[in-house]
């Protein structure tokens, strides 16, 4: 484990085949770079929160509209609003979702010691990375370049640690892994949505336009 321990915490004096590597892929130690991979996800983390809390003012805004609207006799509108509401609470659902994942994959990455750990935590942890991006792309345009090096320090700080260990990476097996992370979080966000979020008064319910949330 000597060398793995070099690799680690500091570079270890590059022969000619590591110094052309480095030369073309710059690398580095892997806990530096496995910390670093952690404050970006955690930044992601914060920025998330923030969306989530203007979607749930914006959420409280447009449910106040419903309610008037019905106060008012006009169904209309209210259905009106209520759709809009309907998308607005997908949204919050899956950045609520994404958070949640990311916060799996910190709590994950903080307990890697050995590497071992790397390959069995970062494996499926590029997988949850993958479905997190198709989604927040649509409504964070800007997440994507910072998610997209994400991805990279992470896929990188794997090839890595596979080819140090000579360990086979078991994609099958994470990927199993990832859906788990992803079904997990679907579901806290799904309770939390619930206890977050007011119910829509009936008559709109009624219209079948929120069934869903």
């Amino acid at each position: 484990m000597s060398t793995f321990a070099e690799k680690w915490v500091k570079s270890s004096q590059p022969g000619l085949r590591e110094r052309v590597r480095e030369a073309i892929r710059p690398a580095g130690p892997l806990k530096p770079r496995l910390e670093q991979a952690i404050r970006q996800i955690q930044v992601q983390v914060a920025k998330l929160d923030a969306t989530a809390a203007k979607l749930k003012e914006r959420d409280q805004t447009i449910f106040n509209k419903i309610v008037n609207a019905l106060q008012k006799h006009d169904t209309q509108h209210a259905s009106i609003f209520a759709n809009e509401l309907a998308e607005v609470r997908k949204v919050s659902k899956m950045i609520t979702q994404a958070k949640l994942a990311l916060e799996q994959i910190v709590l994950r990455l903080n307990t890697v010691q050995e590497l071992g750990d790397i390959v069995v935590t970062l494996t499926p942890a590029m997988g949850v990375i993958k479905s997190i991006k198709s989604g927040l792309v649509s409504v964070l345009p800007e997440a994507e370049g910072e998610i997209a090096e994400i991805s990279s320090l992470l896929s990188s700080i794997l090839v890595d640690a596979g080819q140090l260990g000579g360990y086979t990476l078991n994609f099958e097996a994470a990927n199993e892994d990832a859906e788990k992370i992803m079904a997990e979080a679907s579901t806290i966000a799904e309770q939390r949505m619930k206890e977050k979020f007011p119910e829509l008064p009936t008559p709109v319910k009624s219209e079948g336009s929120v069934e869903s949330l």
